[in-house]
């Protein structure tokens, strides 16, 4: 895949190779929904075998594409050879743009934009997938602001459509144009979003979800008859507590300190619940107990 962006006839961006970094489902969601759009992928986690259980992710999801007749094998096969993996930050050093989605912690992800600034080509766009965290933050932590945009993908990256193109005040027009191309070429749609916590969905969703929370505190109605509520009465394809899980409860307890932070709502201050299933360890579906036992 070679994306070019043009405007009064003036060639001013090309994006050819992706670098992702992050070793989660969404790492290696965004990896193959910019495979299967054509582009070259370096994914890069801290640990080797986090790169082969990676792999091993794309090549599933691949295969049950074969199986519903909605890719050939062949095109499996040639998206998977354009896959490179690595432990090694410096194999994303002639990526044309890098999209991070590591852990919601913005000194993490200031530091990593820090070395990626250093490391990467003067014209490449430095991204993140944060659902919630300040852009302009990561983008004053490099000498290339003008460079670093948000692009923020939905769980799971290979099925939702929407992805959020997040704008601080540090950025071009030209990255934020092209970073829209981008997202049309992997076949997603895109919205332009103000830098602000949570963005358009997250600022919407969590206040919900931490409602639901506090309503199962105040016991309203038992867990399981809140979700069906949900699904049964506003037609949600999962209930709140079924959603909390599938994020991550301490993915979420973070959203909700940040919207908190920025905007004082009562509606965002986390629920106690929330907060002791998250001391305990109980994290939703990535540890097998959250709301639900799995």
């Amino acid at each position: 895949m070679n994306l070019t962006v043009r405007t009064a006839n003036l060639v001013f961006m090309q994006i050819e190779k992706v670098g992702i970094i992050g070793s989660g489902i969404m790492g290696s969601g965004i990896a193959e929904v910019a495979l299967l759009a054509g582009y070259q992928v370096t994914l890069r986690s801290r640990e080797t075998a986090n790169t082969y259980t990676m792999v091993e992710q794309v090549k599933r999801s691949l295969s049950k594409m074969v199986k519903r007749e909605t890719l050939t094998g062949s095109e499996a096969d040639e998206a998977v050879s354009r896959l490179e993996l690595t432990t090694d930050i410096r194999d994303l050093r002639d990526s044309d743009i890098v999209i991070e989605s590591v852990i919601e912690d913005l000194e993490i992800k200031r530091e990593l934009f820090q070395r990626l600034d250093v490391l990467c080509k003067a014209d490449a766009i430095l991204a993140t997938n944060t659902s919630t965290l300040p852009v302009v933050a990561m983008a004053t932590a490099t000498k290339r602001p003008d460079l670093v945009c948000g692009i923020h993908f939905f769980n799971p990256a290979t099925v939702m459509k929407l992805v959020e193109i997040v704008t601080p005040i540090t950025v071009s027009e030209t990255t934020i144009d092209t970073a829209i191309s981008f997202v049309i070429s992997l076949g997603k749609e895109p919205i332009r979003v103000k830098d602000e916590a949570g963005f358009v969905v997250n600022a919407l969703l969590f206040p919900y979800l931490n409602s639901a929370i506090c309503m199962l505190e105040r016991q309203v109605a038992s867990m399981e008859d809140i979700d069906r509520s949900m699904q049964l009465g506003c037609g949600f394809p999962m209930g709140p507590f079924q959603l909390l899980d599938l994020v991550g409860l301490d993915t979420s307890l973070r959203i909700l300190e940040a919207l908190h932070f920025e905007s004082r709502s009562l509606a965002s201050v986390p629920a106690p619940t929330l907060r002791r299933l998250v001391a305990a360890g109980r994290l939703g579906r990535k540890s097998k107990r959250g709301f639900y036992d799995y």
